[in-house]
């Protein structure tokens, strides 16, 4: 049966209300079936997992991050793909992200100009192909003449390359120049040095260098002019029929010249280390699987989300000592390390690239202050660093996460004494009451601060806090949240579980020891038998701050309730006038008269952090079928999900469209955990 119609019977017989999914999908599938094998046999390699995302776009501005940009390898400058209709060889770029809050600086790398040796003729190609694949963009194009292949990747975080192969249906000698365009407000940074074109930036000490190298190239010159430059080989090249030559453009990015030295290194043997490289990351895509999806949509998410993760990889530059991923390169107000996202970003990393894992949990624990207390987030710049709050204790959840996929015990030993310190902090800095169950709060004494500590800013459960003082620099809300209280629990029979693991016997029955008090007086306090769902609690009193946001379901997900309570909390969660909506697990119940599921931010928007809490907190309990039906809902009804649209911020419940920051890397994470295979 044709695609086309086989997606029309679908959409036909559906009375489900899950009509435009339903047909989206079967597209995507017979679409990935259809054009994965001419790809193939076209050389493209990774061909399943081409254009997960649309990488092409010109910038409108040195600001303009209205389309996708392609980084790797923990770079920190970044390219895309031309807009469809430029028939233009080379690739738009570089975006350098390391410069203030982000700008291109340029706009075309990498074109090439051929002309005949003999009559000195220009050579038109035209495109024929121009893709995104997993640690690559590649654009195609021919003549009768000669064809052209670019593709461009990253040798290391420092290190871009384009690698162009050229193959001539005829002997064919041709004079070849690469050519580049700087965005025209960073003309007065261009010039020549050594050979090599190189462009400076005010205010920075960061130096992009551009050379060519490859095969026949022994003599080459440089010309700056404006805002364009050239690079010339001086003899001409000699093609063979039908035997491919390769040239490579290379564009360096030092941050700091005084502190930094970009590694040389060999091109060729770089594009074999980077598919290598990918390769390892694209291996565990295979695990990728949810009941009643297919695979194949369930792995193409998968590498979407791998894709966006490793987009956001910034490697160690300025005050960050460890690599990390930022939560999203399209919002100019991530241009750092955030401790909560870190946490959520490593557990999914742990299981396709554990290095980053690792070093993402170092980035913020290099900044661990002598109480305990890690920063909120860390930029390049340390002044910069916020330490009015810290973010909800899951770095334990994190490091465990780690060892299990990577069975890394000198990771937990390396990590043990600093998670110890951390989570002893909370109890020494946030419990106002010294009841043992903590408040989030603040170090300045702000509700605002105390609110981002939470990680949920604006949501309704924390309209009315006040703010008490506990001592110097440590100030609490006046309520006890229920789900820093589920995380602080969690973290205790974590912490047992790695004290076990390093032979620490009396340490693992102290954390247990804690853990069931704790385990009572969240049951006992924070449950409410009324209304079957747990609320925070304000302090001196048993009331009850009754808002029911995503908050309500982490017993659960810590496997806090006993069965009665969470067979209530699921009633709950499974009712589509509250949580199971057309894209489940809202933050904010949908009848609650403050949800608004368009710009509430954590006033109604799904969460994929707390939607795939959500769904966890089923499992966990024997809901299995329920948890497979709601994480179906948040992989076909997130708008372009199966498509080629980025993983957003949050999305609007009602209609799965995705909100606030594209390229969002804790919703990739999750998605990344979401989608793992269970037995």
């Amino acid at each position: 049966m044709p695609i086309v119609a086989l997606a029309t019977c679908i959409d036909i017989a559906d009375h489900n209300g899950m009509r435009s999914s339903l047909k989206h999908l079967i597209l995507v599938v017979g679409l990935l079936a259809f054009g994965t094998s001419s790809l193939a046999r076209a050389g493209v390699p990774d061909a399943r997992f081409l254009d997960v995302l649309d990488m092409h776009g010109m910038p409108a501005s040195p600001t303009d991050r209205s389309f996708n940009i392609f980084f790797d390898a923990g770079a920190w400058h970044g390219y895309s793909l031309p807009p469809m209709g430029d028939d233009d060889t080379g690739f738009v770029g570089p975006f350098v992200h390391s410069l203030g809050d982000g700008r291109w600086v340029g706009q075309r790398f990498a074109r090439v100009v051929l002309q005949e040796a003999g009559n000195h003729q220009n050579i038109m190609v035209v495109p024929t192909e121009s893709h995104a694949g997993p640690g690559y963009l590649v654009r195609r194009f021919s003549s009768p003449l000669v064809s052209v292949d670019q593709t461009l990747f990253f040798a290391n975080s420092s290190h871009a390359v384009a690698r162009i192969e050229l193959r001539a249906t005829r002997a064919l000698d041709v004079n070849v120049t690469l050519a580049g365009q700087v965005m025209p407000n960073e003309a007065h940074g261009l010039a020549i040095r050594g050979g090599a074109v190189v462009q400076t930036f005010e205010h920075s000490p960061s130096i992009l260098t551009t050379t060519l190298q490859g095969d026949g190239v022994l003599a080459q010159h440089s010309t700056v002019t404006g805002a364009a430059y050239w690079i010339g080989v001086n003899q001409p090249l000699h093609l063979a029929p039908h035997q491919t030559t390769v040239l490579y453009v290379d564009q360096v990015l030092t941050y700091d010249p005084q502190t930094d030295t970009p590694q040389a290194m060999g091109d060729e043997a770089a594009w074999m280390r980077n598919r290598q490289r990918w390769a390892g990351y694209l291996a565990s895509i295979a695990r990728s699987h949810l009941a009643g999806l297919p695979d194949e949509v369930a792995q193409r998410v998968a590498a979407k989300a791998i894709v966006t993760l490793l987009g956001n990889w910034r490697a160690a530059r300025g005050d960050l000592h460890h690599d990390g991923v930022i939560p999203s390169y399209s919002n100019p107000d991530f241009n750092g390390f955030w401790a909560w996202d870190s946490w959520k970003h490593a557990v999914a990393l742990a299981l396709f690239a554990p290095d980053l894992a690792r070093d993402q949990m170092r980035a913020m624990f290099d900044y661990q202050a002598a109480d305990g207390m890690v920063p909120d987030c860390v930029y390049l710049d340390k002044a910069n660093n916020n330490w009015r709050d810290t973010k909800p204790p899951l770095a334990t959840w994190a490091t465990l996460a780690i060892y299990r996929a990577t069975g890394d015990k000198a990771f937990l030993t390396e990590m043990y004494d600093k998670l110890v310190r951390y989570h002893r902090w909370w109890f020494g800095a946030r419990d106002h009451d010294h009841n043992g169950l903590a408040e989030y709060g603040s170090t300045d004494g702000t509700a605002i601060a105390a609110k981002w500590e939470s990680g949920m800013d604006n949501a309704v459960r924390f309209d009315t806090v006040t703010m008490l003082k506990n001592g110097e620099g440590a100030w609490s809300m006046g309520q006890e949240s229920v789900d820093l209280n589920a995380y602080l629990y969690k973290e205790k029979i974590d912490l047992a579980t790695i004290a076990k693991v390093l032979g620490k016997s009396a340490d693992a029955r102290q954390w247990l020891k804690e853990a069931a008090s704790m385990h009572e007086a969240i049951q006992a306090r924070m449950y409410d038998r009324q209304h079957g769902y747990f609320f925070d609690v304000r302090l001196g009193s048993d009331d009850r701050v009754t808002v029911y946001g995503s908050e309500g379901w982490a017993p659960l997900w810590a496997n806090i309730a006993n069965p009665e309570q969470a067979a209530r909390v699921v009633g709950i969660m499974l009712d589509p006038h509250k949580f199971a909506t057309y894209m489940p697990f809202p933050t904010l119940a949908k009848d609650d008269p403050h949800f608004s599921p368009v710009t509430g931010y954590w006033r109604g928007p799904v969460w994929l952090d707390q939607a795939y809490f959500g769904v966890e907190a089923l499992r966990h309990y024997g809901y299995a079928t329920q948890a497979n039906a709601m994480a179906r809902r948040l992989v076909l009804n997130a708008k372009g999900l199966t498509g080629q649209a980025p993983m957003y911020e949050n999305y609007d419940p009602l209609t799965g469209q995705g909100y606030q920051s594209a390229n969002f890397s804790w919703a990739a994470a999750s998605y990344v955990l979401l989608l793992q295979h269970r037995e």
